[in-house]
């Protein structure tokens, strides 16, 4: 698996966190009381802010989010939006988490407009490469991947012995 530095790391962070963050009010519109999607957020933007690592503190963020996410049942849309601020907090343990918070927040916003999946997916693409890392674009470029296959929407995330 890739090392990354220290700075690499919170800069994925960040961007992870900005990702989640976009789609976040898929999933707070479905469940306007349910805070945890939000608080993983919070605790990912913490750890950017103070760079201070409490296992615990991550890890409970993490599974609170995912837990948001099997609670939203058959609404796809907010599953994938909670996911991906799972994903976004994991990042402070481990950098490649970065990947998922985008690939969550492909998933959610192709979910939210199934008539149009596959455009709404590449704009909210686009925008995750514009504002992803200067020097980490090549490498989320070539790992996040939205296809179209037989009319349907499939976001992967690439890997190889490098990831």
């Amino acid at each position: 698996m890739r090392k990354y530095a220290k700075e690499d790391q919170r800069l994925l962070a960040t961007w992870a966190a900005d990702c989640a963050e976009r789609v976040l009010p898929l999933f707070e519109r479905a469940y306007p009381h349910d805070g945890r999607p939000r608080q993983a957020i919070e605790a990912c933007r913490a750890w950017v802010r103070t760079g201070v690592f409490r296992m615990a503190d991550i890890r409970d963020a993490a599974l609170g989010a995912h837990a948001a996410a099997r609670g939203a049942g058959e609404n796809a849309a907010a599953c994938y939006a909670a996911r991906a601020a799972g994903q976004a907090v994991g990042t402070a343990h481990v950098a490649q988490h970065a990947y998922g918070a985008a690939l969550y927040g492909l998933k959610a916003v192709a979910a939210a407009a199934p008539e149009d999946a596959g455009e709404a997916a590449a704009r909210e693409r686009a925008w995750q490469v514009q504002h992803a890392p200067p020097e980490h674009r090549p490498e989320i470029e070539k790992r996040v991947v939205i296809e179209d296959r037989r009319g349907r929407v499939f976001v992967t995330i690439h890997k190889d012995e490098d990831f």
